[in-house]
Order: structure tokens, then sequence, then C-alpha cells
């Protein structure tokens, strides 16, 4: 892979800061759900310490005691500052704009402003399982339009996903994950106007879920959704959490396209009473002061991505791996192994390696795995080893 390099201003690899010793004091998902015994590289927190600036900002709101509901635009006069210097886009209006819970909370109130019970909904397999059951639980229907073998989105795939979505007459739409989890995939400006032509085409609203904005290598970039041709009636989802590992903190802003600005403003109030006022001023510190820590860590992940690639080909060449541009995520295609359906269970039941299970993903998932790269190379290398060890 070519890589423009980041600058790091000087930061250290947050990647490369913490020990196993301390990263097994924490109390979170991921270090809490496998014994002691296992590494855990699945669910998508990172191993790293927190940016300075989100700490100073936290530890002030703390000490005021300013832990009451989140109030104004800071969050979003951030993102579209952050957005017009990292990505070029100065299109994030800020009276377009609501805070919600969390991203996929977001969707799921977006989803309602544009659907109704019983329509469609589009998605791209294999992808973030939430996907398929926030959007069943809203009692909508899955339509589904594979990636192709590329890992890239099939526009004949989803014209017809689109023709299936409306044939029935009712309204539909379709949920975007830009940049793609788990394939790491960037989409392009000219894949992006493309969907915005056959979603107006057939009357399919997009709602895009793009969390993992942040965390794009420099050479391909980040194209919002809203920034092309024909996405005006668009709708986005953006956090600072997966970049700057927030999860515990719980805030997103959701965007709308100038079309879509009224179906914004039917949005519930109580909605925007969701989210964490302390984590809407975390978030907002990480956009505004942390892009020195991000470019570290962007740096730490590109290192990481090339290390898992050489450790793969030496001791796991039976493993396909093709390093995305995007996301802390390495999907794994492990059906060269004969392991199965699920690899990942194999590689803890035997390695003692936690990874995420390729199957929940939808088509295309079967036989592979996720692994979480945000971690020290020392962790990477061991689990590889681990993993190996699971051949005859």
């Amino acid at each position: 892979m070519t890589r423009i390099p980041h600058e790091t201003s000087g930061e250290p690899n947050p990647l490369r800061v913490l020990t196993l010793d301390q990263l097994r004091r924490r109390t979170s998902m991921k270090w809490r759900t496998h014994p002691e015994d296992v590494l855990p590289l699945w669910v998508a927190e990172m191993d790293v310490p927190l940016a300075e600036p989100v700490v100073r900002a936290v530890t002030e709101a703390l000490r005021l005691g300013d832990t009451g509901y989140p109030a104004g635009t800071a969050y979003a006069q951030a993102f579209a500052a952050f957005a017009g210097k990292r990505w070029n886009w100065e299109g994030l209006a800020v009276e377009r704009t609501a805070v919600v819970p969390d991203v996929m909370l977001g969707v799921v109130e977006m989803l309602k402003l544009v659907t109704g019970h019983g329509d469609a909904v589009v998605v791209n397999p294999p992808v973030y399982p939430p996907f398929y059951d926030f959007v069943t639980h809203l009692d909508r229907r899955i339509v589904k339009a594979p990636l192709g073998a590329d890992g890239r989105v099939d526009l004949d795939v989803l014209e017809e996903a689109f023709r299936q979505a409306v044939a029935a007459g009712g309204r539909a739409a379709y949920l975007l994950c830009s940049p793609h989890n788990p394939t790491g995939t960037v989409h392009t400006a000219a894949e992006l106007a493309a969907v915005a032509a056959l979603a107006e085409r057939y009357g399919v609203r997009v709602v895009a879920d793009e969390i993992h904005a942040p965390l794009v290598v420099a050479g391909p970039g980040f194209v919002p959704y809203l920034s092309v041709p024909g996405a005006e009636r668009g709708l986005s989802l953006m956090s600072a959490s997966k970049a700057w590992n927030l999860a515990g903190l719980k805030a997103a802003v959701a965007i709308a396209g100038p079309g879509a600005a009224a179906d914004l403003a039917r949005m519930p109030e109580e909605v925007g009473h969701g989210p964490s006022h302390v984590a809407v001023i975390a978030h907002t510190a990480a956009l505004r002061d942390g892009a020195a820590w991000l470019d570290a860590l962007l740096a730490g992940l590109d290192a990481n991505r090339r290390l898992l690639a050489g450790l793969l080909a030496e001791h796991l060449p039976g493993i396909r791996y093709r390093p995305g541009d995007a996301t802390y995520l390495a999907w794994l295609d492990c059906r060269g192994l004969d392991l199965g359906d699920d690899p990942a269970e194999v590689f803890l039941r035997r390695g003692r390696v936690a990874l995420t299970a390729g199957p929940p993903f939808g088509t295309g998932g079967a036989g592979h795995a996720r692994l979480n790269l945000a971690t020290s190379p020392e962790v990477i290398t061991e689990a590889v080893h681990r993993m190996a060890s699971v051949l005859p």
C-alpha cells in the first residue's frame, strides 16, 4: 500500500503507551467479557490513553459540577470546523444539525423520519451487525445489496436492491456505512455521487453512518456523503467516539442535507436530551484540540496494518487480508484455513484470541473474522502467533 504519512506533531503513538497490565484494569466490555488469559481483539475499543485535551475538558466539567443536560451547538460547530480543515468540506451547516444519543440511535431516529412500519432499508453486507438488529427491531425489512468481490459497492446490485425496496409502493431508505465496517473501504466521490443519483431516481432516502470518518488514511481521504452532487436529501450521522475512543461517553451529531432540513426538524425534542452533556464536552474538545493526537494514532494504525499483513503472510498465509484505508478493523478471510463458518470461535477456544465472528455481518461473513488493530504491535504479534498455533 502507498501511504502519505500523517503529521504527528511530536505526539507519541497512543497505541504504544499502555501495558497489558494497565489495560486489564479496565472494566469495559472489551476487558470483562473474556477471561484474563484471552487477548481481546474484538469489540471496537482502542487500547489507548485519552487525548489530553479531552481529559482536561472532562476534568474541568467535573470540577465545576457541569453535569446537567446538553445545550447549544458547540459540538456541531466543532465538527463543522474539523470537516473544513480535514476534508475541505464547508457544507456542514450547523443550523441543519441535531445532537443525538449515539450514531445507531441516531440512525433509528432518522429512519423513523423517512420510512414507516414495514418499509425497506437497504444495506451492504457484510456490514456492522447492529444494522440488522436495529432495523428489524424498528419493524423495517432488510433488503441486501452485497458488496462486490473487491469489497466496494456494486452499483448494479444496489440498483436492483433499490428497485426491490420500492416495488411494493412504500417508502425506502439506504443505510450507507461510510467508511465501511468491517472492510475499511473508503467510498470515492464518484461512487457516492452515483449512489445519490440512484437514490434520487428510485426515491430512496440515504442515511449515512459516518462514524469512522476521522479514521481514514491521508492518501484516499474521506468524502462526506452530503458533499456530493445529488445528496441534498440525505442524512448523516457523525461522532468523535470511534476516533478518540469515547464510546462510553455517548453523543453524536445528526446532519441534514439542504433538502432534508424539514425532516430533521420533525425529530422530537426529547431525542436531544439523550446524549450525555459531559460526552458533548469531551467530543467537542477532541474535535477542536485533538488533531495532533489523532494524527499520531493514524500513523500508528498504519504501521499496525503493515505489521499484521506481514505477520499473516509469514505465519498464516491461508488468511487473505486486504488492508483497508479506514477504521482500525481488519477483515480476515479465513476460508483457506478450513476452520468452518466461524473461525473466530476456533481462535478463541484453541488460541485464546477473541475476534469478532464473521457470520453476523451477513452475506459474505461466513469463514471470516474481524480483528481490532487498535492495540500495541506486541499484542498483535502475540495474537497472530496464538492464532497460528491452532492449525495442525
